[in-house]
């Protein structure tokens, strides 16, 4: 295995989870007679560049398919971190009829619709078609492919440069970086901006965030490997924000090398990154600790619920909470079921656990003691729908209270 970003060798292991299913490969009932593919999920270090990364087992074709469950729509908080991402980027950079704005990896068209309604041109990539068929019903271009260098001069070719490009939690789902990027630098205008965000390996080390590690992520991000990354393409972070979506994470606005004045917080990121050890095995390699404790501390806790006679619940279909539950070994005599918002996934069963997916309608009248909420980065927005639906006496709980405690 070589690393995906310098291309040396990868020997340092610093997280083995197993074998696990992909975590976006929902089942139908149908498919239970059928076999589940299970592959190794490890993440390993690169000590050159340090990129860590999944070791490959699986391409990108596999994962992203037509029947790929995500769809970004169906967060009214991510709804709105994208409006005002749109309104605020628009302002920065007064972008108007005359623009071009290319979103990669696009899903259904949750945050191009912003650009739409303002009258700003754009264009959409999303590699599954069912988000991208979504997409193009809302009356919003989209091409149905994966994006590199080659689309890159398709689209150079066919509408021009982009002065906007932007990748929201794509980065790390991309296997060859390299092409990726090259892409990136060839459609974008001289003065033009890509805007990244992406999960921060900080954030993962530090909080013991090893249910946000699955086959869809490639790669786990530091300021300071993807510094390294851009510089081979002449590219540069100018600025560096951090946000607190999913559990904390960067959005690292990049222009072509020096273009644009380039921002204390840039630096001051990769110092932190220093002193918090991303840069060294001894200090990744605690994830591995951390996640066999959080698997005892959640099987402890629903062993001893069931003991007691509470029916607990999960509440969130994410795939974080399947990467915690396959990793614990899990399934419905401990969780009997999932209640989930997004119709894509009701009636479907969790990979690998096959615990089964209802409506949140179908939880109405059960008598509920405690919901596990897996996509504990949505707790606020989640706790507050279901504490209305179940009622006061339900006791709510972020999955990441397993992995802190």
């Amino acid at each position: 295995m070589n690393c995906r970003s310098c291309a040396d060798l990868l020997t340092s292991e610093i997280l083995n989870l197993g074998f696990a299913p992909p975590s976006n490969s929902y089942l139908s009932q149908d498919q239970l007679s059928k076999p589940e593919k299970h592959f190794p999920l490890r993440i390993l270090a690169c000590e050159t560049c340090w990129l860590v990364q999944t070791a490959d087992f699986l391409a990108p074709e596999e994962l992203f398919t037509a029947t790929y469950a995500y769809l970004s729509s169906t967060s009214d908080s991510w709804l709105l971190h994208s409006q005002k991402f749109v309104q605020d980027i628009s302002a920065e950079m007064n972008l108007n009829l005359e623009s071009f704005v290319v979103e990669i990896a696009s899903n259904d068209g949750y945050l191009l619709q912003y650009f739409k309604d303002a009258g700003v041109p754009h264009l959409g990539v999303e590699p599954a078609l069912g988000p991208a068929e979504i997409a193009r019903s809302k009356g919003i271009e989209t091409l149905c492919e994966f994006f590199g260098e080659s689309l890159a001069i398709e689209i150079s070719t066919n509408r021009g440069k982009a002065d906007l490009i932007i990748g929201i939690n794509v980065f790390a789902h991309v296997p060859n970086l390299n092409d990726f990027t090259a892409g990136l630098a060839r459609l974008l205008t001289e003065k033009g901006t890509i805007s990244l965000e992406f999960p921060h390996l900080l954030n993962l080390i530090k909080g013991n965030q090893f249910d946000t590690v699955y086959h869809e992520h490639f790669s786990y991000l530091s300021i300071g490997s993807v510094k390294k990354l851009l510089s081979r393409h002449s590219l540069e972070i100018y600025e560096v924000i951090n946000l607190k979506t999913h559990g904390g994470s960067v959005r690292i606005n990049i222009g072509h090398s020096g273009v644009h004045p380039v921002s204390k917080s840039v630096g001051n990121v990769i110092q932190e990154e220093t002193s918090a050890g991303l840069f060294r095995i001894e200090a990744l390699s605690s994830l591995q600790e951390g996640a066999v404790t959080a698997k005892h501390n959640l099987l402890t806790f629903l062993l001893d619920s069931k003991r007691l006679g509470k029916t607990v619940i999960g509440l969130g279909a994410a795939a974080k909470g399947n990467t915690f539950l396959n990793f614990a070994g899990i399934t419905s005599d401990l969780l009997p079921f999932v209640s989930d918002g997004a119709k894509s996934k009701q009636g479907m069963l969790l990979p690998g656990s096959h615990i089964p997916i209802v409506s949140p309608e179908e939880v109405l009248d059960m008598h509920i003691d405690i919901g596990i909420i897996f996509p504990w980065n949505l707790y606020a927005e989640l706790s507050a729908q279901y504490k209305a639906l179940l009622g006061p006496d339900v006791d709510l709980i972020p999955a990441n209270y397993f992995l802190e405690m």
